[in-house]
């Protein structure tokens, strides 16, 4: 069996301005990377199809769901069927690649490519990300080096690389020096320049977002902002030409604009909204995902990205596979090969809980089952019953191996799904409520939750917001995404448990508050074998093993 990697180099790509023409977008508006990769052009956002659609997930497992395999293969399947559309992904971080998850390109015949160059640098963005937060924080040190005139008593900023490094997750800078202090690296990802640079509609709001980063307080405990720096107009300079989304193509030659990438166990989870609403501007339809499960990405997806943009996805795709079911069920890693109907039965209400948190969002909702060719006959027809029972749309998908004739089924069921929908996405929760209010609301509605702890440094910074007047931000949730609960061992859908939220961070540049359940890492670490020590180049100048 030819491996994701060995599919993607013998793909027949296309010419970028030839796949581009394919959605109406002229050779004038692309500023080319090489044959195949393209940044396309800003422009205004006018007569933007309604036909989104966002593709998440159950909580993920160790066996893989899928997802963005899903996603590419459903936007060649609706080609398949006539209809003009495009698939909008995040891009992978380069760190988690050089450990152990893997790209986030899809796989087997539902790609996007050139997956090498798209998994490694791509067209610069990520370095753009890191080294504009990087010089807020160097022009913060010089500030307060040369005499300290704002009067920084604590600084609320830090360093980002985009590597998975835990030695770095505590530092000390200005070692032995007078101003010496404590700081610490996060991820490129989980920088606040990320998920700025995704929620920006154009540069005068990316250049309005960064001035308004909170960097740090005074003496008088007043927040001092990147404005008061004057660090703005560099900033915008340095990512001027990232805010510009990309655009590569599937195995099938159709388009694939991927631009941004936040995490969604931390930020929240999406690409960027240029790139959705430049897909919907040439495209009928447009596939997107969020990360992880529907509880983390999905969940930020349509109270942030969607609050903030105005966009509203008219179906939601649930992705899940038997393998992950059973995982889900109590199924040890090692016998996942074998058929266990009362695994299965257990594991399913983990996706029961996922459909049912659409629908709450007045979403209509299909299941797509991802096959693998270990499931049997037995699985497949007791998930079959199930979404007849559950009263939800299923469709059995076979992208993997199929590529857009995988998900022929899918993409005409999603079809008749997004036609007959008259009805109006709605929010989980309005704007005006209490920061507090938010999160319990996000915790009981979608994780479960029975009630949620605070630490006091939580309750502290739940006074400094509506102190600073930040209350009607949307929460971002910070948690594990392998549950539902704050504890990344309890699988399937657990209840009457509590979580606690262990700190809240004001992202006033974002425009967002992030609560940090229980412990969530900002730097991921590498394990014991990475990814990175089997990748190489072998005589014809190809990367090998890369995933």
């Amino acid at each position: 069996m030819k491996t994701d990697y060995e599919i993607s180099l013998q793909a027949k790509k296309e010419k970028i301005e030839d796949v581009a023409a394919k959605i109406g977008i002229s050779a004038d508006k692309l500023i080319k990377y090489g044959d195949y990769k393209a940044k396309i052009k800003r422009e205004n956002f006018d007569n933007l199809s309604e036909n989104l659609v966002l593709v998440t997930s159950i909580n993920p497992t160790s066996s893989g769901e899928g997802k963005s395999t899903v996603t590419v293969g459903l936007s060649d399947g609706l080609n398949k069927i006539g209809k003009k559309s495009t698939v909008a992904l995040r891009e992978p971080s380069f760190g988690p690649v050089l450990g152990r998850k893997g790209g986030a390109t899809g796989g087997g015949y539902a790609q996007v490519v050139p997956m090498d160059e798209i998994n490694l640098h791509f067209n610069g963005d990520f370095h753009a990300i890191t080294s504009a937060h990087n010089a807020i924080m160097a022009l913060i040190n010089n500030h307060i080096f040369q005499g300290n005139e704002l009067g920084f008593k604590k600084v609320m900023f830090n360093y980002v690389m985009d590597m998975n490094e835990r030695a770095l997750r505590r530092i000390k800078i200005n070692a032995n020096g007078k101003d010496e202090r404590d700081s610490s690296f996060d991820i490129t990802v989980a920088s606040e320049i990320m998920a700025i640079l995704c929620l920006a509609e154009d540069l005068e709001d990316l250049r309005s977002r960064i001035g308004d980063i909170m960097v740090g307080y005074n003496q008088d405990d007043k927040p001092i902002f990147a404005k008061d720096l004057g660090v703005e107009g560099v900033v915008v300079a340095i990512l001027k030409d990232a805010m510009n989304p990309n655009l590569v193509q599937s195995l099938e030659n159709n388009p694939a604009i991927i631009h941004g990438g936040p995490f969604a166990n931390i930020a929240h989870g999406c690409n960027s909204v240029i790139a959705t609403k430049t897909a919907l501007k040439y495209s009928d339809y447009v596939i997107t995902e969020a990360g992880f499960g529907a509880d983390l990405g999905a969940e930020k997806f349509l109270d942030i990205k969607c609050r903030v943009s105005g966009l509203r996805p008219k179906a939601a795709v649930v992705v899940a596979t038997i393998k992950a079911l059973k995982l889900h069920g109590g199924v040890d890693e090692s016998n996942l090969t074998e058929e266990n109907l009362d695994a299965l039965k257990e594991g399913v209400k983990n996706l029961e809980k996922h459909v049912e948190n659409m629908k709450k969002y007045n979403l209509p909702v299909i299941v797509a089952l991802n096959e693998f060719v270990t499931d049997t006959e037995a699985e497949i027809k007791f998930m079959e019953d199930w979404a007849k029972n559950f009263g939800v749309e299923f469709s059995l998908t076979q992208v993997w191996a199929k590529g857009g004739d995988g998900a022929i089924d899918l993409a005409n069921k999603l079809v008749k799904l997004v036609e007959n929908n008259k009805e109006d996405m709605k929010l989980l929760y309005e704007d005006n409520l209490s920061t507090e209010e938010k999160i319990n609301t996000i915790a009981k509605e979608i994780y479960g939750a029975a009630k949620v702890n605070f630490t006091d440094e939580a309750r502290a910074v739940l006074d400094k917001i509506d102190e600073l007047g930040y209350r009607n931000f949307p929460v971002c949730m910070a948690k594990t995404p392998a549950s539902l609960t704050d504890d990344g061992k309890i699988k399937g859908r657990p209840e009457g448990f509590e979580i606690t939220v262990s700190d809240i961070k004001i992202k006033t540049g974002s425009r967002f508050i992030v609560a940090y359940l229980n412990k969530v890492l900002t730097m991921p670490g590498l394990p014991k074998h990475p990814n990175a020590l089997d990748i190489d180049v072998d005589e014809n100048d190809n990367i090998i093993n890369l995933f």
